[in-house]
């Protein structure tokens, strides 16, 4: 059975990928992950703080102190320690995972303005990626910026990275576009070969005790797909580019999902953190299995097949399946009674 899909110019075995994480952190590590069967990889992504945080500590250990002041070292970022690589070791841990592995390596950078972190974006490439990630996660609470405001600036990076490497670029963003069609559209046109759904966003807990903020993690569930089957069939039939599954992929019937609503590739890292990177023997050997049992002669000939380009009720991805479910709370009040 044929699972080959072409991933942003890249062809790959498999739909089957992992997602920007700790995952990658050890070489030994990534080798068994290659060895398991996934086609490609996203290395964990290099921020735009760690960065500048670099830059700072260079200015404050070699610059003279002229100016200096409290504030300008006050400790509103995490600590330099709290980032496993440097920006030295990142780019050097690329070049060990590409001679470790024939699979594509894919580099990943995460930021929101504009600044030095862009011509990173070159050295990722000069080190061997065989493409970048823009991972760009925002969270505005200005009111005075508007959400043209924030598009704008996203394409503006994009346009300038697009400028300084020949790599393939995708970006990965998070749902909350008010017009994503559009958007993504405008990301296209300025260079983007691809699209990750979606960046999953870890919501910040209150401590109610010690009056304080707390990170929270958790692992994905398979039922947060479904926000992405929505996109993925909305964007399939617009979008030239490459889509890409991220967040709820857990079972091979989550992979076929995605591919059908029109996903070329699926990135899984909850699901290979819980069970280990013999997983993608499993859903490939899975995916083969359902294939050949519902005669598809290869995996291109499923994908978009429940897109709005060729489902057979495109009004299930929109208004019409929300009048569905509330008006079906009636049937459910009724079994209770």
């Amino acid at each position: 059975m044929n699972l080959e899909v072409n991933y942003l110019g890249l062809k790959l075995k498999s739909p089957l990928m992992t997602g920007a994480s700790p995952l990658t952190d050890n070489l030994d590590y990534v080798k068994r992950i290659e060895d398991a069967g996934a086609s490609a990889i996203v290395l964990r992504s290099l921020f735009e703080e760690q960065i500048v945080m670099e830059e700072r500590a260079y200015h404050f250990h070699v610059s003279s102190h002229m100016d200096a002041s409290a504030e300008s070292s006050s400790g509103f970022l995490p600590h330099f320690h709290d980032f496993t690589f440097d920006t030295d070791h990142y780019l050097e841990h690329i070049r060990k995972v590409k001679s470790a592995v024939s699979i594509p390596v894919i580099g990943s950078l995460n930021g929101i303005t504009h600044g030095g972190w862009e011509s990173y974006s070159k050295m990722i490439e000069e080190a061997g990626a065989d493409a970048l990630e823009l991972n760009f996660y925002d969270l505005p609470t200005d009111p005075g910026h508007s959400c043209q405001d924030v598009e704008s600036r996203y394409v503006e990076i994009l346009k300038s990275i697009r400028a300084l490497v020949k790599i393939p670029l995708s970006v990965k963003l998070t749902p909350f576009f008010s017009s994503l069609p559009n958007f993504v559209q405008k990301l296209s046109q300025n260079g983007a070969n691809g699209v990750v759904l979606f960046n999953r966003l870890y919501q910040p807990d209150i401590d109610i005790d010690n009056l304080v903020a707390k990170s929270t993690f958790h692992f994905s569930e398979s039922h947060e797909l479904a926000l992405r089957l929505r996109w993925l069939a909305i964007l399939e039939p617009h979008f030239k580019g490459s889509l890409s599954a991220a967040g709820g992929v857990h079972s091979v019937e989550d992979v076929i999902k995605a591919i059908m609503a029109g996903a070329s590739t699926t990135q899984m890292v909850s699901a290979i953190m819980k069970h280990g990177p013999t997983y993608f023997s499993k859903i490939e050997s899975e995916l083969k299995k359902w294939l050949i049992d519902h005669e598809y002669e290869s995996l291109n000939q499923m994908r978009g097949s429940m897109s709005l380009r060729t489902c057979p009720d495109p009004s299930a991805f929109g208004r019409t399946n929300y009048m569905k479910i509330l008006h079906g709370w009636n049937v459910l009040m009724q079994d209770q009674k």
